[in-house]
């Protein structure tokens, strides 16, 4: 079963059904506050999160997450939630520090 753990809220878990689900659906389908400037497009960075392990987990990087790891605003341990698709097992993450809301309070 797909889960996701968000270390710096608290260890939040989140367990999933279903396998192949974008990572930021499963997080706002399970009330989580979880930024996204453009909508999830993969247009903007504002949906990074930080991969603690479980990365080969994930999908490949796609051509956006590439882009933006050539611009030097992705590094090889962050993804982009909105591209990013859990197949299998855990995924360990946390917010990244730019990218947290001011009404959420985030642990550490």
């Amino acid at each position: 079963m797909p889960r996701i753990v968000i270390e710096n809220l608290f260890n939040r878990k989140i367990n999933s059904e279903a396998s192949d689900r974008k990572v930021i659906e499963l997080i706002h389908e399970n009330n989580i506050d979880w930024m996204h400037a453009c909508g999830k497009k993969g247009r903007c960075t504002s949906c990074k999160m930080i991969v603690l392990s479980g990365m080969e987990n994930l999908n490949d990087p796609n051509e956006r997450e590439l882009f933006y790891r050539k611009q030097n605003r992705l590094r090889a341990n962050e993804r982009l939630s909105c591209q990013s698709i859990l197949e299998k097992g855990e995924l360990r993450i946390k917010v990244a520090e730019i990218n947290k809301f001011p009404h959420v309070e985030y642990s550490e």
